[in-house]
């Protein structure tokens, strides 16, 4: 059976305030001619359809008219909500939808019942395991903690359950949204707890063929690892990531913007490739003087690109927008860093918060103040207290 596995499409989103409502139609113009092309047998799209909870009207409309392509093509599709999808309304119409082969997995209860898909092998259980804030899904899943990797791991045992009761040699696939150990982010991904990404073990989805995952926005297959933890040297590469089909931040510059194409065998093997999708407009970072990125001459290849410049001169230029644009007329981006020693209290300040959470930073706070770290006790109610904000975070956004 063949799936074309897509993800974090983001409708609505814009570039830095460039709309890309035609780079999105142009990508989905292009999915549905693959989806004829290659003679796919299911569209998998996992999570983060749109980009808030609640999109513009253009998003919608390219949404509808997507899916009412699809279902003219006669080609079952299964779709997931992500973090950045409201379910519910994302979720509105899902069983009448599903009669006409859309199928919308919103409902965290229901994901543990497959859309059955069948070809001249036997069947293909697909199920559709969406985005699980484990604030709001504990309670559902008798979680003993809202831990991303508890919420998901009951989700999955689920579905274990669910695919053992089926006939022998049902083969399986599995929709999430979620950050898995050992893969690559980037800065354009929302954060999926406050605080920092929480990731979760690829052995928690153990038992299934495939895994179609979203929320990563740069395309990559995950390095399984047996029971000693080391790599296994020839894996299937059954958990992967699609990545976004555009490019939504300039972290994503050197990434290869694509979709998979997998074949998954009679036996649950799996077999893949990578179909590029359109690139509206090349990215580009450039850094330096003001007046060196102005003449220097290797950078031609960036005057139709979309621009981040970051200038180092000492003092701030006049007017230094005005005089990128005359070159790069599409610079969309314009940072200032200095050139400074590393005695400048500003930089070093920086340095020592990168890539801490708000919870580390918070205990830093509490032991500088009052000169000793928190109690175990202490560092609990503060983690209990980030859960409450970020739960509270959600349903705001989901209202």
């Amino acid at each position: 059976m063949r799936f074309l596995h897509t993800s974090d499409w983001h409708l609505g989103r814009s570039f830095h305030r460039v709309s890309l409502l035609d780079a999105q139609r142009a990508f989905l113009d292009h999915l549905v001619d693959t989806v004829s092309a290659e003679r796919v047998d299911a569209v998998l799209v996992a999570g983060d359809v749109y980009d808030r909870a609640v999109p513009p009207l253009s998003a919608v409309e390219l949404f509808d008219d997507v899916l009412h392509r699809l279902a003219d093509l006669d080609v079952p599709t299964v779709m997931i909500s992500g973090n950045h999808d409201s379910a519910r309304r994302l979720g509105v119409g899902a069983r009448v939808m599903g009669r006409s082969g859309i199928h919308l997995r919103t409902d965290p209860a229901s994901c543990h019942r497959p859309v059955l898909l069948a070809d001249e092998h036997g069947d293909v259980a697909v199920y559709g395991l969406p985005y699980l804030e484990p604030a709001l899904a504990r309670e559902e899943f008798a979680a003993d903690r809202a831990d991303h990797t508890v919420v998901l791991g009951a989700a999955m045992d689920r579905i274990r359950a669910d695919l053992a009761e089926r006939p022998a040699g049902t083969r399986s696939v599995v929709l999430a949204h979620a950050f898995v150990t050992g893969a690559a982010p980037c800065a354009s991904e929302r954060d999926i707890t406050a605080g920092g990404v929480e990731a979760v073990p690829a052995e928690v989805f153990d038992g299934v063929d495939y895994v179609a995952l979203g929320h990563l926005h740069g395309c990559q297959t995950l390095t399984e690892r047996d029971a000693a933890g080391e790599p296994l040297a020839e894996g299937p590469g059954r958990i992967r990531y699609s990545g976004s089909p555009l490019a939504y931040s300039f972290s994503e510059e050197h990434h290869r913007k694509s979709m998979w194409l997998v074949d998954l065998g009679p036996d649950g093997a799996i077999d893949a490739e990578r179909v590029g999708t359109p690139v509206p407009r090349a990215l580009a970072r450039i850094r330096g003087r003001l007046d060196d990125l102005l003449a220097d001459t290797a950078l031609d290849q960036y005057e139709d690109a979309w621009v981040e410049a970051t200038l180092t001169d000492p003092f701030r230029p006049h007017e230094p927008m005005a005089a990128l644009a005359k070159r790069f007329p599409h610079v969309l981006s314009l940072a200032f860093e200095p050139e400074t020693g590393d005695d400048d209290p500003l930089a070093s300040y920086a340095r020592r918060l990168r890539g801490r959470s708000d919870q580390q930073i918070a205990e830093d706070f509490v032991a500088h103040v009052r000169g000793s770290a928190p109690a175990a006790h202490e560092s609990v109610t503060l983690s209990a207290a980030f859960d409450a904000v970020r739960a509270d975070t959600v349903r705001t956004e989901r209202a």
